[in-house]
């Protein structure tokens, strides 16, 4: 990573979660956590590889999960040790691009 960056505050988190739709707070991580549903493996693979080209731009890779249109993602900014303003604004990419939700 480029830089250094913080741990969003208690308030902050409580802020910038308020603003996503259907990210929960992974349970005994410092992180948050989202499945998402495609309609099949195509589709869920060429959304997983537009939010890589992202990742890579902001030097910020998701830890994810697929299994044919299912990907399930887990984001936490390790070396702040929990959860920044990267893994929010990741968060807010992968819903901008990903199909509606359920």
């Amino acid at each position: 990573m480029t830089g250094t960056v913080d741990k969003l505050s208690t308030t902050e988190r409580r802020e910038a979660m308020a603003t996503l739709k259907g990210w929960q707070k992974k349970r005994g991580r410092d992180a948050i956590t989202k499945k998402f549903i495609f309609k099949d493996f195509s589709s869920a693979f060429g959304w997983m590889s537009r939010v890589a080209m992202k990742a890579e731009q902001m030097d910020h890779h998701p830890e994810w999960f697929n299994v044919y249109n299912r990907v399930e993602v887990i984001l936490t900014t390790h070396d702040a040790g929990g959860i920044s303003q990267l893994d929010i604004d990741m968060a807010r990419f992968m819903d901008r691009t990903a199909p509606r939700q359920k």
